[in-house]
């Protein structure tokens, strides 16, 4: 058992090690580098890839992680979850051909590119033939992972929400179907509010955009000596350690909201691993518990605290400031009011909180009906639009609007997109339990953040990926994961 352990401890250094520089290598990619440098740095993922498939393949230290597994009662209670995640990645290794695995992070390391230029051409047939690959191998990999109590779909889910499978999920979205699509045709069929057009209609310099980003580093309390903002065209986090964690935002000059609320969200997501205890750091236990946990952070962050009265009763001026003329004689209730109005829209990202999940629906019913068979990439785009019409109420004009707005799938993300309906749940609960402990608007309107930030670290944060998402829910708010309270938060904000 000891040399078990030390094997493992030898190896998880090792392996960290080529995790950062992989990290860093991604983060340049979608930060800096050229778009002629990705050929080559395709290369060098292939050179690496294969570097770190031996190390992770070696007799001994596979021995060991099974070694563990036969004793995890024995270990202490971090290992005792590292190497049960770590007897769980075993699989890659053990049920899929080296090969077709390494070719797929070749694939994937590239795809993205491939995405971007798509987009920004609005030509989907370009990304198709890389999309196909992608969902091919996926599908191979539910047959390569199956177990007697997880197929399918379910083989995916796992990855990203553990204890989440397809029965899960249909439940979930039929509790919203069944309480949120009423409500929002009601909302919808309500009068609605006209608000001043120069909010549509103004131009939002990048510079002063970025300049007001930077402001909102400060309110949240974003560790600029551990992080960065940086810009890409899809706005994300990228972090290996408590002392590394960086944002990305993007800035459109026609829609001042789409920055404020992309660098919020984001920063929801880093503040969640910056207050991960340090001592997991140079562990596999860094990170955040679930995509879905961490999806709640996030939206905790941007909707929550960002979209409140209490947060624009205290920051309207700086806005302002930052945009006299743009803003001039636009009062803050018609701001409060056009940043929290429900509309339709096409593009999830931005999304208001009531029509969100219905986004996130689509996105669900499509990966489901490609891994289970029943749609073909090529008929994706005519899809997206038949169901985006279904459940939005919006169809998209071109696939630009539509099926290439996200960057998820040129990732392998397959299984990851239901997560960010759970994690809005999750934040209606976390939140209502926060609600009981501190004055939460009070907090915001005197600028203490920071002792919001601290409940959150004690009560989520700190457990980094040591605990489940049912025993963060639970220790979080005393309760196990109950959908109820997203849809009492969400009629009780949009009510007309």
């Amino acid at each position: 058992m000891e040399q078990a352990i030390q094997t493992y401890l030898d190896m998880r250094k090792r392996l960290k090690a080529y995790e950062y520089f992989d990290w860093l290598a991604g983060w340049d990619r979608e930060t800096e580098a050229p778009k002629g440098s990705q050929a080559y740095y395709s290369k060098m993922v292939e050179v690496m890839a294969l570097e770190r498939y031996a190390l992770e393949s070696q007799a001994d230290y596979m021995n060991a992680i099974e070694t563990l597994y036969e004793h995890l009662d024995t270990l202490d209670p971090d290992l005792r979850v590292e190497i049960k995640n770590a007897n769980k990645a075993l699989r890659m290794i053990k049920c899929v051909p080296k090969d077709e695995l390494i070719a797929y992070q070749v694939l994937v390391s590239g795809a993205s590119n491939v995405w971007a230029q798509a987009k920004d051409n609005d030509d989907f047939a370009a990304f198709e033939k890389t999309l196909e690959q992608v969902i091919a191998f996926n599908r191979k990999l539910v047959k390569y992972l199956e177990t007697d109590t997880l197929k399918g779909y379910d083989v995916l889910l796992d990855l990203y929400e553990e204890g989440m499978g397809v029965k899960d999920y249909d439940a979930f979205f039929d509790h919203l179907r069944t309480e949120l699509v009423p409500f929002v045709k009601e909302v919808m069929d309500a009068p609605k509010k006209t608000y001043p057009r120069r909010l549509k209609s103004a131009r939002y310099p990048k510079d002063l955009q970025h300049t007001f980003s930077m402001y909102l580093l400060d309110v949240f309390k974003y560790d600029q000596s551990h992080g960065v903002l940086k810009t890409s065209a899809h706005p994300f986090t990228s972090g290996v350690a408590s002392v590394d964690t960086r944002i990305t935002t993007h800035y459109d000059e026609t829609n001042i909201t789409s920055s404020i609320f992309s660098t919020i969200h984001e920063m929801g997501h880093a503040i969640y691993e910056m207050q991960n205890d340090p001592k997991y750091d140079e562990t596999n236990l860094h990170g955040g518990s679930s995509l879905g946990i961490h999806e709640s952070q996030s939206r905790l962050y941007e909707n929550m605290i960002g979209r409140s009265r209490a947060f624009w009763d205290t920051h309207y001026g700086a806005l302002v400031n930052t945009f006299p003329k743009q803003l001039k004689n636009i009062s803050l209730d018609d701001f409060f009011g056009y940043i929290n109005q429900a509309k339709r829209s096409l593009i999830r990202i931005e999304a208001d909180e009531l029509t969100y999940a219905l986004h996130v629906m689509v996105r669900y019913e499509l990966e489901k009906a490609m891994i289970n068979g029943r749609l073909k990439v090529s008929d994706l785009p005519k899809k997206w639009r038949l169901l985006m019409g279904r459940y939005v109420g919006k169809r998209p004009a071109n696939d630009k609007e539509g099926v290439l707005q996200d960057i998820h799938w040129s990732f392998g993300s397959i299984g990851y997109f239901p997560t960010y309906a759970l994690g809005s749940a999750y934040a209606a609960q976390i939140y209502d339990a926060m609600a009981k402990d501190l004055d939460i608007d009070q907090l915001i309107r005197t600028n203490q953040i920071s002792v919001i930030n601290a409940w959150l670290k004690d009560h989520v944060h700190r457990f980094g990926q040591s605990k489940t998402p049912k025993e963060i829910i639970m220790h979080a708010t005393g309760k196990p994961f109950d959908p109820s309270y997203y849809v009492t938060y969400l009629k009780d904000k949009f009510r007309p």
